[in-house]
């Protein structure tokens, strides 16, 4: 009786009130954190701390008011963020085991879909991660097969830098001489300069990285469900994703018209022939979408990175002339002018190593990694972390801990110095990142930049175009990027 009274005294209005209160209650009952749970700021419901910028500069705001851990929500995802050199190793490499797993992102799920070498889990990813190291190993140090096709491809990145005539940008030529060393892993071939359907495909990663940066995009991974029937950036970002997927299936096409088992030439010949060895195990994931997002893993993580930060090197031998003649002169007394730079050449060339260590470090190409997922209960610091929980290392604040570098925020090759010229390691050093999930191509991004900056500054002097104004701000993609310039090359 009362419940039919209390019926009839409600309006259509008054329902969709108590609906919406159930919902609230609903929402808060389920994201309320335990006990003992890393602090953040306030999120609203539904949406989580959807007005917080995700990039490393809005995160290293936060770490001043909250502390090296402190909590965001995403939707209805909760996310840890981690800052500073003790942290930050806490997290990747004293607990490697717990956060070792890749969360759901939605706005790259829709591509990786979980497959591949960065977004995979489980025995998927092991497996995956296993053939990646052993590919890289057989065509990379063990038949230097790489550092000829760097030593090559260096040859048509001077020529081309040459070629300039004036003030230019050297983005492009970059890109293009950077994933043609990567092109040759994966495809078995390099790409002309002025091929314009590469180019198109060049043109198109570029801009997905610098889609996905922005808050625009990301505002996706709050509420996927609705915006998919949306416009938007993340509409432009799949579309360009699905050309690309497209591009390298026909690849893994004519791959196949000609494809020799016993003597695989690339990337792609070599996982077909890994996918008739596991037909009967299907878990390990050895089929053709997966070889998709392989190719397009290594294909993202050489090329964007390495071109970036060959950038910014430029960047910086401009910006500080009296590093590049000093760079210039070890390359002189160590190379000469006779030949071309080797690996070698990098155990007698403390300087140049340092430099490119300190280019590394203080451009914070990749300021966020990528995040991560706890795989049980555990503790961090002194807060308690729930099974499941998101994890993002903010590796920009470790390369700038005042804790650890002597001048965090000077370009400073002294910093991978001795008092005596060597070089020397630092543990803060995590460009790459740390613990299991730390880059799988470090050591081939380190052959690309160490060959390419050096066969570059041994052919070259490089200097700002007439009335350009070096910046050292960059822009915030889902790299961080310097501002486009233009520079002017002398031969030597």
């Amino acid at each position: 009786m009362f419940l039919h009274l209390l019926y009839d005294s409600f309006d259509f209005k008054s329902w969709i009130i108590l609906f919406f209160l159930f919902l609230l209650l609903a929402d808060i009952i389920k994201n309320r954190s335990p006990s003992n749970y890393p602090p953040g700021p306030w999120p609203l419901p539904f949406l989580g701390t959807v007005f917080t910028k995700m990039d490393f500069r809005s995160m290293n705001k936060l770490a001043k008011i909250y502390g090296n851990i402190f909590s965001l929500r995403v939707g209805s995802e909760k996310m840890i963020i981690v800052s500073g050199y003790k942290m930050v190793k806490e997290a990747l490499v004293t607990q490697f085991d717990i956060f070792v797993e890749r969360p759901h992102v939605p706005l790259f799920h829709k591509i990786f879909k979980g497959l591949g070498l960065k977004m995979s889990n489980g025995y998927w990813w092991r497996t995956h991660r296993k053939f990646g190291g052993l590919h890289l190993r057989l065509f990379g140090e063990e038949k230097k097969i790489l550092e000829n096709n760097i030593q090559q491809e260096s040859v048509y990145l001077c020529d081309a830098f040459k070629a300039e005539k004036g003030p230019f940008n050297p983005m492009t030529i970059l890109n293009s001489a950077v994933s043609n060393t990567i092109a040759c892993l994966t495809f078995g071939q390099r790409f002309d300069y002025h091929d314009e359907y590469y180019q198109r495909i060049l043109r198109l990663d570029n801009e997905c990285f610098q889609i996905a940066g922005t808050c625009k995009a990301q505002l996706y991974n709050f509420c996927p469900w609705l915006l998919d029937y949306f416009p938007g950036p993340h509409q432009k970002l799949f579309s360009n994703y699905f050309q690309i997927t497209d591009f390298l299936r026909g690849e893994i096409i004519k791959h196949k018209e000609d494809w020799d088992p016993l003597n695989p030439r690339d990337l792609i010949d070599s996982y077909l022939t890994e996918m008739e060895k596991k037909k009967s195990d299907p878990k390990a994931g050895f089929n053709v979408e997966s070889l998709v997002v392989s190719c397009l893993d290594l294909i993202e993580a050489g090329t964007e990175t390495s071109a970036t930060t060959l950038r910014w090197g430029l960047l910086f031998m401009m910006k500080y002339p009296e590093i590049q003649k000093k760079v210039q002169a070890e390359i002189d007394k160590v190379i000469g002018q006779s030949r071309q730079p080797c690996v070698e050449d990098r155990a007698d060339m403390p300087y140049t190593d340092a430099v490119i260590h300190e280019v590394q470090r203080l451009s914070d190409v990749l300021p966020m990694g990528f995040p991560k997922k706890s795989v049980k209960d555990t503790k961090l610091g002194e807060y308690f972390i729930p099974k499941g929980t998101s994890i993002s290392a903010n590796l920009s604040s470790v390369l700038h801990d005042p804790d650890e570098w002597e001048t965090p925020d000077t370009f400073n090759p002294g910093h991978f110095l001795t008092e005596n010229g060597q070089f020397r390691k630092r543990d803060a050093y995590l460009p790459f990142s740390a613990g299991k999930r730390a880059c799988l191509g470090e050591q081939l991004a380190r052959q690309v930049v160490f060959l390419f900056f050096a066969s570059l500054l041994q052919r070259f002097t490089f200097s700002k175009g007439p009335g350009e104004e070096l910046s050292l701000e960059g822009e915030i993609w889902f790299t961080y990027v310097p501002c486009p310039y233009r520079m002017c090359v002398t031969s030597r």
